[in-house]
């Protein structure tokens, strides 16, 4: 630009003016083209920023690193869910666990246990307390070990008719609250909880006498399904003593809220299904004494009326096969060999299936058969097999 007046020598005054113009208005194309080169360059990289590389076509370019949300979110960790309710690969993991809906019967041991330890648990403190039935989950023994809130305390008892084991947890609550109770604590007021320190001997020997409590009754809520006897076994404070399955055997898991006016706590209950597998057929039942594919009423009705029933015999004297044609082709008067004998026995039929063999004979003015052979005694073994 700073060459074209040198240039402006030997034209007129309009020639010039107009070359200069020209040159303006070419500096200001040049401007807006650089100014549009920057601005998309800067849209390219604010893209890049935001993670939105997208090709012509408006696809995703490969190569993308993914961020924190988005892994979480693909794995299931979305923090927006609710808990419980899984997502992604989290889902899959979880979707081999057997729900405890399938046990229908739990919740009938289990609501007449709560009713048993509420009148257990009074005698036992000389307290009003009240026990209720949270909920009944399934659960994974690992993650359940895991998700104890410390400090607790946790007994392993034994069920000896299954031959397995069971976990019971008591919290910190419900652990001062017991001592405080059984040691004359006032009422009206909150007891008093030391946490960091382990428990004391005295703190121990009052809880093992209430899971002793507890065990009892539990005992009673299964008789009426399957007898079998809980017997306590040991009493941990650190949940990796208390491994009595593998961390990813499912589990049941029962919550109970035991109250006492202004003090309590939770009680936890967990059962491995290989502890449940002995009784799980009974524990499929809808109600006390159901039976599957029998119904004793009807069986009874049903072997009354058979008893009663009648029904036709037939008596085959003999038996000869011929082809139709030789059918068509009798006449009146024409003569059919049996290859039967009179000694031979007859058979007698109901239907196509033959009950008795006999011999023919008479009695009185009847042609009778005496039975020498029942086929009946023949089919029960096959029957039976």
């Amino acid at each position: 630009m700073a060459d074209e007046p040198e240039n402006t020598e030997g034209m007129s005054e309009e020639e010039a003016m107009a070359a200069e113009w020209a040159a303006m208005a070419e500096s200001d194309l040049d401007e807006e083209d650089e100014g549009g080169d920057d601005e998309a360059a800067a849209a390219a990289g604010a893209e890049g920023e935001e993670g939105e590389d997208l090709d012509e076509f408006g696809a995703r370019v490969p190569g993308r690193v993914l961020d924190q949300e988005e892994i979480d979110s693909l794995l299931g960790f979305d923090g927006d869910e609710d808990e419980g309710e899984a997502q992604g690969i989290q889902a899959l993991i979880n979707s081999g666990l057997v729900t405890y809906e399938r046990l229908p019967m739990l919740d009938i041991i289990f609501d007449r246990m709560v009713r048993m330890m509420s009148t257990s648990l009074r005698n036992f403190t000389s307290d009003n307390i009240e026990v209720s039935l949270d909920n009944i989950t399934s659960v994974r023994f690992g993650d359940y070990l895991n998700s104890i809130p410390l400090p607790a305390m946790l007994a392993v008892f034994r069920a000896e008719e299954w031959d397995n084991y069971g976990l019971l947890t008591v919290d910190s609550s419900l652990i001062y609250s017991i001592v405080d109770v059984l040691l004359g604590g006032r009422r009206g007021t909150a007891p008093m909880r030391i946490e960091g320190r382990p428990y004391t001997t005295i703190e121990q020997t009052l809880v093992e006498r209430m899971i002793a409590v507890v065990l009892k009754d539990m005992s009673a809520a299964f008789e009426p399904l399957s007898p079998v006897n809980f017997t306590f076994d040991r009493l941990e404070t650190n949940p990796r003593f208390a491994t009595i399955a593998r961390p990813p055997n499912a589990a049941i898991l029962i919550k109970l809220r035991v109250d006492m006016e202004d003090r309590g706590g939770r009680l936890e209950l967990l059962y491995p299904y290989a502890t449940l597998e002995p009784v799980r057929e009974l524990l499929l039942q809808r109600f006390m004494g159901e039976k599957f594919g029998r119904d004793t009423i009807w069986e009874t009705h049903l072997a009354t009326e058979l008893w009663h029933a009648d029904f036709e015999l037939r008596a085959v004297l003999g038996e000869q096969i011929m082809s139709l044609k030789e059918v068509m082709n009798l006449e009146v008067g024409q003569t059919i060999v049996f290859n039967v004998k009179a000694e031979d026995p007859v058979e007698m039929r109901s239907g196509d299936v033959t009950m008795v063999k006999g011999a023919m004979g008479r009695a009185g003015q009847h042609v009778a058969i005496q039975v020498e052979e029942s086929l009946i005694q023949r089919r029960k073994p096959k029957a039976a097999a």
